[in-house]
């Protein structure tokens, strides 16, 4: 495959899409699916041949088109209008509006400040291609990125570029992806492994899913520009097995680039070969970590071990390995394709680009949104995600999973990024982003991460196994009204203890929501003891004190 084919073969695609006069996009993403989109589909394009229209008319199915909450949803391109809480039944009347130009009564306008607001990097073909066909990726610039430096650049001009964009690991931990790849490409050893981490646990996430469903072949070539670049010959996507659609696009995606020649033995005609395999996470949040992940691929229990060495050194069955994650890996070819300094233009001066947050919890407009570093988060939840529902007042927003913390309403013009989150008590982690009203108990908040971080620790060190389940409890006697000052102060030294001595980032970052509470919303915990009050109401107490049965 050179360069040239790529382009007829995109020419080509993007001739026979252009010949019709109306496109019409249906999300068959996870979650519009589970509102039967898939129906959607079938109905619109059996109304299409009976109108007799099908020369016309295309409907194709799509990844996510981000407002998750008004599914499932219709697209219809280069109209521009879009269909939200689309049923089966109301085909018939989209079908028709094409063909009298009629927008129907279902249609909303596209111009909201959810949209508006946005900035799509790793996001910018989903909602617009089919996820199944390899051709609309290419007349979507797919795989040019590749073809072009396996021709043209050599691996330490990819790592470069990688370098100059100040791409940041996506994953969590902001490490710089492109000193991760110099690592492991000044490695001498001849066998080494490129590995996605799509092992996505966190509660209420869900981007590396919509990714995966929506545009697998922008992270198989991601990762097949990592190994190029850092020498690897062989790489692994770990991905989570309740991502049966994602998976299912995923090895279609693998089964038509290397029919292409983009993937396996000699791509392009050069000495690079590079092969993809699936593997299989059996659902357990601390295989998120990268050495309980490689252990789990290698066939062994997923529970972490020390670090140093570090995977880059001595990774998948004692080689080199290249471990970032699903939106990283999505990042890379448009910034081989257009240039690292194009990618660092945009963002702060520590973070650049763009970021995916699953957009969740007591807000309006909830789903997948892609945003520029810096961008506050008073914009996120009140201009992309439209508010508080019910007239309710906010509370807090809990970024970074069960590692982040609970931000309140002082830091709503906090820029959305690395450093300042950490300043104020949380992190960026993999993007999960759920908004809490005043209905919300903060102590009751922070006894349900608790209880995640509990039921996940692996138990092979003392601090994360005992300490996590101790802190449990203690939280749990709080928001039953049994507990007294003595063991509020006790959860305080337990959450150091844990944070400093637990062997992984699950048990070092579990007391960060109780932390975060704590640091905000301490007047909520005394409540709970000396009054044995919830003010939200959430816990099972009597206003008058009692502790219910």
């Amino acid at each position: 495959m050179t360069l040239e084919e790529l382009r007829k073969i995109a020419a080509a695609e993007q001739q026979t899409q252009q010949k019709y006069g109306h496109r019409v996009h249906v999300c068959i993403a996870a979650g519009c699916l589970s509102s039967h989109s898939d129906l959607v589909k079938e109905a619109l394009r059996k109304e299409v041949l009976e109108s007799g229209m099908q020369s016309d008319v295309l409907v194709k199915g799509v990844g996510c088109m981000g407002l998750c909450s008004a599914g499932p949803l219709v697209a219809v391109e280069p109209e521009g209008t879009l269909f939200a809480g689309v049923k089966a039944e109301d085909a018939a009347e989209i079908v028709a509006g094409l063909d009298s130009g009629a927008p129907a009564a279902t249609s909303c306008p596209t111009d909201v400040p959810f949209f508006e607001r946005q900035q799509k990097i790793v996001l910018e073909n989903s909602g617009k291609i089919d996820p199944e066909r390899i051709e609309d990726y290419i007349a979507a610039d797919g795989y040019a990125a590749l073809v072009h430096a396996l021709a043209e650049m050599s691996p330490a001009e990819v790592i470069q570029q990688v370098l100059r964009s100040g791409l940041r690991g996506r994953g969590g931990a902001g490490y710089p992806t492109g000193l991760k790849w110099t690592t492991v490409a000044k490695a001498g050893e001849e066998r080494k492994f490129v590995i996605c981490n799509a092992d996505e646990g966190d509660p209420g996430a869900f981007m590396d899913r919509a990714v995966l469903e929506s545009d697998p072949h922008r992270v198989l070539e991601g990762m097949a520009l990592a190994a190029y670049a850092v020498g690897a010959q062989q790489g692994y996507i770990y991905v989570r097995a309740e991502y049966p659609l994602a998976v299912k696009h995923l090895k279609t995606a693998i089964r038509q680039a290397e029919h292409m020649g983009l993937l396996g033995n000699s791509i392009c005609s050069t000495r690079f070969s590079f092969h993809v395999d699936i593997r299989l996470g059996a659902g357990a949040f601390v295989c998120g970590e990268e050495t309980a992940l490689l252990a789990s691929i290698e066939g062994r229990r997923g529970s972490p071990r020390p670090r140093p060495p570090y995977p880059a050194e001595d990774g998948l069955w004692g080689c080199p390995t290249l471990i970032n994650n699903v939106e990283t890996f999505a990042n890379v070819p448009p910034i081989v394709r257009k240039g690292g300094e194009w990618f660092a233009g945009i963002g702060t001066e520590k973070s650049k680009g763009t970021k995916v947050f699953a957009l969740a919890g007591r807000v309006a407009n909830t789903g997948l949104i892609e945003v520029p570093m810096g961008i506050t988060l008073r914009e996120i939840i009140f201009q992309i995600g439209g508010g508080i529902p019910e007239g309710k007042r906010f509370k807090a927003v809990q970024t970074g999973g069960p590692s982040g913390g609970c931000i309140p309403e002082q830091y709503l013009d906090s820029p959305v990024d690395y450093e300042s989150l950490a300043k104020i008590g949380s992190i960026m982690g993999s993007g999960g982003m759920i908004v809490m009203d005043e209905t919300s108990c903060m102590v009751d908040v922070a006894r349900y991460f608790m209880e995640f971080c509990k039921s996940e620790s692996c138990g092979k060190c003392v601090p994360c196994r005992t300490g996590t389940a101790q802190l449990h409890d203690l939280l749990a006697k709080i928001t039953e009204g049994t507990a007294t000052p003595a063991e509020l102060a006790l959860v305080e030294e337990l959450c150091d203890l844990v944070k400093h001595t637990s062997l992984c980032g699950l048990g070092q970052t579990a007391p960060n929501p109780v932390l975060s509470t704590l640091r905000y919303f301490r007047e909520e915990y005394e409540a709970h003891i000396a009054k044995k009050e919830c003010r939200a109401g959430v816990c099972q107490m009597h206003a008058s004190g009692e502790v219910m049965p």
